[in-house]
């Protein structure tokens, strides 16, 4: 990137120093602080965020309802491990109020990777059965438990042996079908060929799948509609249980509280995270009393899950996201959204696809639309030019050639207008 202030400069000097480089590339800018959807560097220049943190500060940065609740909490208790606080009570009440009726009991942990492991773990538990249906790109977190269940090769790739137990299903990536079918012609052929999958692979000791509402980290890649609920009821049929990982598609941002409401899932267990704490460390799996009844007592717990200033900051999203109504305006902002992204579409041939609902979506670069060839390299210019013009993006994608839209649920109209100009101008002149 061009023209980097002076300060960010000496900072990335010492983080070259310091720092390893095993983290995710982003944009080399020092952010120094953000407000609503906005955020500024350590030199003083100005960005519309459409990265959110990574789908985190769902309520916005630094909400003033929510800093309140954080600073009043630290004053107080910041940790107690398992004694219970009022503040994890009230949260653990809101929670399961908020969620499907027929899920009843909640564990608080403190990132989306330990909910996922410890949701395995309950599964496994409550069958008897050791084996975990997981999906092709999908990406449940990067320690051994969650990676073993991840389908991408760049998370996996030199760290094995993995956990056993693990198989690998096609996920419905309908504009790059592993199968070379079209939806809605294919029938779905993909969750049919989970039977072959299963047949081949299972040694008869299958406890549950899981699966994400959309594939975040594969680029953003949404299945089409009806196939979750399908999904679901093949799960139902062959009595294993039905996770579901909405740690990043919670809270709105598919414009509704939990994107299980567009198809009316009812998944035995829910995994919960990222925007529950909106920068704050907490995450919750969320599930069906008797699956949780397997476990004895001390057979799961965390030193920080639960904490109450984590639990006090999530009380204040709750209550933030219901004052300010930020599902609907998730929904209404996000349709704008979108018809901006589509319009770009039109104009611009290197856009192969854009997909998405609420306040998430992806843009697929391709080299040509015919072929749809990966532009890998055009994304990492485009990024970075945008960033130059004061749009925080970042990248992501199976093949590194999709561009992350994921502003704070607090983005206003002429925000969004404003940030999809900035895009448009960039394009223009690649």
């Amino acid at each position: 990137m061009k023209n980097a202030g002076p300060k960010t400069q000496a900072f990335l000097e010492i983080s070259n120093k310091y720092e390893p480089a095993c983290m995710n590339w982003q944009a080399p800018v020092v952010w120094d602080h953000a407000q609503g959807a906005e955020i500024w560097d350590v030199d003083g220049r100005h960005y519309i965020d459409w990265t959110s943190g990574v789908l985190v500060a769902n309520v916005g940065h630094a909400h003033p309802h929510l800093a309140e609740a954080i600073s009043r909490q630290a004053q107080r208790l910041l940790n107690t491990f398992d004694f219970p606080t009022p503040e994890r009570l009230h949260l653990a009440r809101k929670v399961i109020e908020t969620t499907p009726p027929h899920l009843d009991k909640v564990f608080f942990v403190t990132t989306g990777g330990e909910a996922v492991d410890a949701a395995m773990r309950m599964a496994k538990r409550a069958t008897g059965k050791y084996e975990i249906l997981a999906f092709w790109g999908g990406f449940h977190g990067r320690s051994f438990g969650p990676m073993s269940l991840t389908g991408l090769p760049k998370i996996k790739k030199n760290f094995g042996p993995l956990l056993p137990g693990t198989i690998l299903a096609p996920y419905p990536y309908c504009y790059r079908c592993p199968f070379d079918k079209a939806h809605p012609d294919c029938c779905l052929f993909c969750l049919d060929f989970m039977d072959k999958v299963v047949n081949v692979e299972s040694a008869g000791s299958l406890a549950g799948l899981i699966v994400e509402p959309y594939q975040g980290t594969s680029g953003f890649v949404f299945p089409p509609k009806g196939y979750l609920k399908k999904l679901e009821a093949w799960a139902r049929q062959r009595q294993i249980l039905f996770v579901l990982d909405e740690v990043q598609s919670s809270f709105g941002r598919t414009g509704k509280m939990w994107a299980l409401e567009h198809e009316g899932l009812e998944p035995d267990i829910l995994v919960l995270g990222k925007g529950i704490g909106s920068g704050m460390p907490i995450s919750a799996v969320v599930a069906r009393g008797e699956i949780l009844s397997a476990l004895e007592r001390g057979e799961m717990s965390s030193t920080t899950g639960g904490n109450p200033l984590s639990c006090a900051a999530s009380l204040a999203v709750f209550e933030i996201i219901e004052k300010e109504k930020l599902v609907e305006k998730a929904a209404s902002n996000g349709a704008f959204l979108k018809e901006k992204l589509l319009e770009l579409k039109d104009k611009h041939k290197m856009i192969g696809d854009v997909r998405g609902m609420g306040l998430v979506y992806g843009i697929e670069y391709v080299k040509d639309r015919t072929s749809k060839e990966p532009a890998p390299d055009l994304v990492r210019e485009i990024v970075l030019k945008c960033v130059e013009n004061g749009l925080m993006v970042g990248k992501l994608g199976i093949h590194g050639n999709v561009m992350r839209v994921a502003p704070p649920l607090v983005i206003t109209p002429e925000l969004v207008d404003e940030s999809v100009a900035i895009l448009g101008r960039v394009l223009s002149k690649i």
